[in-house]
C-alpha cells in the first residue's frame, strides 16, 4: 500500500474518477498546463487532455457559473478556486443558483458539482490566502462542506463528493498538504459524507476538531494524556451534514466537551456543536462545553499568524480547564 501525503491522496481521487467516468471535468486557474498552485492536479492534462483538464481566466464568479452549467447539463465537473479566500466573487453563483438549483427545479436538476478550496492558514501567506470560512458555507442551505484531515480521509472523501448529486465545497487543509504521509490504498474507496470518525476513545472528555486543526488535537491529546487526562477526539470530516449522533454518543459518555477549529470564535462550527449538544445531551454535560478557536479578526499577515492560530499548549490548558470545573 503505497505512503501519500495530503496532495497525492487528493491527486489519486482526481485521477481514478477521471479514468472511471467521462463526465469528470477538472479545470480552475492553473490546473491544467502547471498542475495548480500546489501542484495538486499535475500530470492530469497531459494524461487525460485538455478537453477534461483545462485552464480558465481569473474569474471565480465564471468558474463556478460555467460548473454550474456542465453539472445541470449532466457532467461532473470538479473546479479548483485556486484560495478559499476567492470565493467571494463567485458567492452570486453559489447562493443564488449552484444551492438552490434542486429546490427550485423540484428535484428536476441536480448539481453534482465539487468545488475544491485550499483553506486555512499557517503557510504565511498573503491576505485572502489564509480564510477559514467553512462556518458561512456550512450557513448556505444546498451545500455540502466537506474537509478531510488525513490522507485516507481525503481520497475516501473526495471521491464520494464527487459522485455526490448534490454540490459539494472540498475544502483542503494546505498547511498539512505535505506535512505528513499515511498509507492510502491505490484503489479505489469510498467515505461516506456527513459521518465523523472517533479517532481516539477517552473517558474524561470530548475533543472535535477537523483539517488542520487535527495534527494540533492530536497532540494535545497526547499532552493531556501525561497529565492523566482521558479524552475522547472525534475529527469531523464532514461540516454539513454534521454527525450529530457520534457527536452526542460520545459526550453522554464523558460528560464534557470541547471544540477547536481555527476559524474565528462567533457564529463559528463550534458554538453550532455546542447548540445541538446542549439542545439535546444538556442533562448530560458536567461541565459547560468550552470553544478553543482562532479569534474575531481577519486572520492576521505571516508575522501575526503565531498568535492567531491555536496551539497544542493552548488547548491542553483549555482542556485541563475544562476538566477542573467538572470536578
Amino acid at each position: 500500500m503505497p505512503a501519500m501525503n495530503l496532495v497525492q491522496a487528493i491527486q489519486s481521487a482526481l485521477d481514478f474518477k477521471l479514468g472511471d467516468d467521462e463526465r469528470v471535468l477538472v479545470f480552475g486557474e492553473d490546473v491544467g498546463l502547471e498542475g495548480g498552485v500546489f501542484r495538486v492536479t499535475q500530470g492530469l492534462q497531459e494524461k487525460y487532455g485538455e478537453r477534461r483538464v483545462f485552464d480558465t481566466p481569473l474569474a471565480e464568479s465564471v468558474i463556478v457559473g460555467a460548473g454550474l452549467g456542465m453539472a445541470v447539463a449532466g457532467l461532473r465537473p470538479v473546479l479548483e478556486i485556486q484560495f478559499c479566500g476567492f470565493i467571494y466573487p463567485a458567492m452570486n453563483q453559489l447562493v443564488t443558483h449552484v444551492s438552490r438549483m434542486r429546490n427550485r427545479s423540484r428535484g428536476a436538476f441536480t448539481v453534482p458539482l465539487v468545488i475544491r478550496l485550499p483553506y486555512g492558514g499557517g503557510i504565511q501567506a498573503l491576505e485572502l490566502h489564509s480564510e477559514s470560512m467553512e462556518a458561512m458555507l456550512a450557513h448556505i442551505p444546498g451545500l455540502k462542506v466537506v474537509i478531510p484531515s488525513t490522507p485516507y480521509d481525503a481520497k475516501g472523501l473526495l471521491i464520494s463528493a464527487i459522485e455526490s448529486e448534490d454540490p459539494v465545497l472540498f475544502m483542503e487543509p494546505k498547511k498539512v498538504y505535505r506535512a505528513f504521509r499515511q498509507e492510502v490504498p491505490a484503489e479505489a474507496y469510498r467515505i461516506p459524507l456527513g459521518k465523523a470518525s472517533v479517532v481516539q476513545s477517552g473517558t474524561r472528555l470530548t475533543l472535535v476538531a477537523y483539517g488542520a486543526m487535527m495534527r494540533v488535537a492530536r497532540q494535545a491529546v497526547e499532552l493531556a494524556a501525561q497529565e492523566g487526562l482521558s479524552v475522547e477526539l472525534i475529527d469531523l470530516r464532514s461540516i454539513y451534514p454534521l454527525d450529530t449522533e457520534t457527536l452526542l454518543e460520545s459526550v453522554k459518555k464523558t460528560g464534557r466537551l470541547a471544540v477547536l477549529h481555527e476559524g474565528p470564535t462567533s457564529f463559528g462550527v463550534a458554538a453550532e456543536i455546542i447548540a445541538r449538544v446542549n439542545e439535546e445531551a444538556l442533562y448530560w454535560l458536567e461541565a459547560p462545553p468550552r470553544r478553543i478557536t482562532g479569534f474575531d479578526t481577519v486572520m492576521p499577515l505571516p508575522m501575526g499568524e503565531q498568535h492567531y492560530m491555536p496551539t497544542p499548549e493552548r488547548v491542553l490548558y483549555e482542556l485541563i480547564q475544562l476538566h477542573n470545573q467538572a470536578e
